[in-house]
């Protein structure tokens, strides 16, 4: 049973919008001999994959969490505590999230509702590959971007500039997993123990407030100044 909470929910239009330019962001190039629809231009392969980028979009402090993550890692890529800082020094956790429930493979959300459109208007196509012959269990789920979807998934900012925001966002998730396969970045995002403690069928709570105690950590890290032992041992 889903809990009862009053959640922001987009409209469809949104929902449209903002898987429009994440396929195509994260669409991959044609694999030689691949069985495609005509005037496709590119892959995407998992809802998993899908969904679990759509989750980073869709919640502002948890992209930021990931990216002080590899910050951690590689702590001279200051670019990345930067992105983070943007991110949770404003408004955005608030005003971009728009909760997903968890369910038992992570965060999830029906999207045929929000993909329809896309069909319809011959920007997207989509297919279900399913098991063994007379099995009836869908194993993958494939998208296809066209080359209709591509266009207008370049002229969005024109007619709507609002939306530069959106494709900025979605690149940059996809950038930051780029190479992973679903199940990869679903194992990245179950290690938050807020999103894996999560009861299935419940909205994923926002971790906010935790992302900056973490920031204003790793800012007072970055510039702490060097001590006479620092000195000493230089």
């Amino acid at each position: 049973m889903v809990a009862s909470l009053a959640v922001r929910r987009a409209s469809r239009w949104q929902d449209s919008v903002r898987l429009l330019l994440l396929i195509d962001a994260a669409a991959k190039p044609l694999a030689e001999g691949e069985a495609v629809p005509p005037s496709t231009v590119g892959v995407v392969h998992t809802q998993v994959r899908l969904q679990k980028l759509d989750f980073w979009v869709r919640y502002p402090d948890y992209l930021a969490f990931e990216l002080m993550n590899e910050y951690e890692a590689a702590p001279d890529e200051t670019g990345l505590l930067a992105l983070a800082a943007d991110i949770l020094d404003s408004e955005e956790p608030d005003l971009r999230r728009f909760p997903m429930l968890r369910h038992k493979f992570g965060a999830f959300e029906e999207l045929d509702d929000a993909l329809a459109p896309l069909v319809e208007r011959g920007l997207l196509r989509k297919t279900q590959i399913l098991g063994r012959t007379g099995q009836k269990r869908v194993v993958e789920h494939v998208y296809f971007l066209l080359e209709r979807g591509r266009e207008v998934a370049g002229s969005l900012i024109q007619d709507a500039p609002a939306l530069e925001w959106y494709v900025n966002r979605t690149q940059l998730v996809v950038a930051l997993v780029d190479g992973l396969g679903g199940t990869q970045i679903k194992n990245r995002q179950y290690l938050l123990s807020d999103y894996a403690d999560t009861p299935w069928r419940h909205y994923i709570a926002p971790i906010t407030e935790q992302a900056r105690a973490r920031l204003r950590q790793l800012k007072a890290a970055a510039v702490m100044p060097v001590t006479d032992v620092d000195q000493e041992a230089s």
